[in-house]
């Protein structure tokens, strides 16, 4: 019990030091805060834009892989001339793979033509069409707020009939009940069947903004916008069971090969692709970052806590009479030392937390699609290093201080 008072009573003395040089302790934070707001700011700004992309990969699918004829690749080597000698994938090939395929859980195509106008009277819209087959819906999210999917029949048939994004119906058919209605794609009648639930566009806008795009069965869009060179990409999903999805790549690339009628020396002429790959390469380039914001951030942190041991010092040298006297009425060298080094530590803490507030309030800031988000993580982050570095920059002075000798210290001045 002894101690713990001298614990609390070593926090107590450090408080009023703090107390008593008000404008010396907010100088003193200014170096910690710029440091603990730069590092944290970098790590929230890194893990909103991750979250962010990530949030805006999610309709590539779980367990998907996918068939084309460009790669995945990332890095200074891409040899696109070889790639542009590759052939399409075919609406053939889909075929072929769907009636053979024994590990895929679901098999689609996708086709897809940006900016078509699609009206209705007077209101016009610039939009993404995507051609699906059926079991799009299984392959990627397809949230149908009113309405209903594709019938069978619907798809066999490739009649006029469309999947609209929110922000179509609310562009076209402006206060309405858009199911059952009828828009023109390319000068054709298609009717409503469905409206999807708003999503928002996130930063990575792959295959455009879900709330402006239209989703047509395959071969409706094949005749609209594929009568010339067409050309699909053939999305496939394993089943859970299949550990890295090895059994699912290894059927299509033999299936594929034999296609082809690529000999056992030819390399593969198509790519299977996996959302993976795009993952991995943006979570390199936010490691870059995050090292970047340790960089940043540490060379004020740096200056932050050598400002902070000077000031310990010059307080040290302030307290010498009052440290001869604690320790003349019997106060232990731990008790001097907790003193200083906790009024280190609570400095910079103080300076981190105004840091961490920085950040919060400019989470606040819009910065178009990108939500930003403080999380408990980098908080208790920027409150840790400011702690260290309290207690790396005041340990020398607590040392020296608690070294002193009674009697020396009582006739400083």
């Amino acid at each position: 019990m002894k101690f713990i008072r001298q614990i609390l009573e070593s926090f107590r003395f450090a408080w009023q030091a703090l107390r008593s040089n008000l404008l010396r302790t907010t100088l003193s934070l200014l170096g910690v805060t710029i440091g603990i707001f730069a590092i944290i700011a970098v790590f929230t700004m890194v893990d909103s834009l991750e979250r962010n992309v990530k949030e805006s990969l999610n309709f590539l699918g779980d367990r998907v892989v996918y068939v084309q004829k460009w790669p995945f690749e990332f890095g200074s080597e891409y040899r696109w001339w070889k790639y542009f000698q590759w052939p399409e994938p075919t609406y053939n090939d889909y075929r072929a793979l769907a009636e053979r395929l024994e590990n895929a859980e679901a098999i689609c195509a996708m086709g897809g033509r940006g900016n078509v106008i699609v009206k209705n009277g007077n209101n016009s819209l610039p939009v993404r069409i995507s051609g699906v087959t059926m079991d799009y819906n299984q392959i990627s999210e397809v949230p149908i707020g009113e309405g209903r999917y594709f019938a069978p029949q619907e798809q066999e048939s490739a009649r006029n009939v469309v999947i609209i994004g929110s922000e179509v119906a609310e562009t076209l058919f402006p206060n309405q009940y858009a199911v059952g209605k009828m828009m023109k794609i390319n000068g054709l009648n298609f009717q409503v069947i469905a409206v999807q639930e708003k999503k928002g566009s996130g930063v990575l806008e792959i295959g455009g903004n879900p709330d402006r795009r239209c989703l047509i069965p395959y071969g409706t869009f094949a005749k609209l916008f594929q009568s010339i060179r067409p050309s699909v990409t053939i999305a496939v999903k394993g089943y859970p069971e299949d550990e890295g999805l090895q059994n699912l790549e290894g059927e299509i690339r033999g299936l594929m090969r034999a296609r082809r009628s690529l000999k056992p020396t030819q390399d593969d002429n198509f790519a299977i692709n996996r959302p993976e790959a795009i993952a991995k390469a943006i979570g390199g380039v936010f490691a870059v970052l995050t090292i970047a914001g340790w960089v940043i951030g540490s060379f004020s942190i740096l200056v932050g806590g050598f400002g902070i041991a000077n000031i310990m010092f010059v307080s040290v040298k302030e307290r010498i009479n009052i440290i001869g006297i604690q320790k003349s009425l019997g106060a232990k060298n731990y008790f001097i030392l907790f003193q200083f080094l906790f009024e280190s530590v609570m400095l910079s803490l103080v300076g981190g937390l105004v840091g961490v507030f920085l950040v919060y309030l400019l989470s606040f800031i819009p910065l178009g699609n990108l939500d930003v988000v403080l999380t408990a993580g980098n908080i208790a982050l920027g409150l840790g290093t400011s702690s260290l570095i309290g207690v790396l920059a005041g340990i020398l002075p607590a040392i020296s201080a608690a070294r002193l000798d009674p009697v020396i210290a009582i006739r400083s001045k």
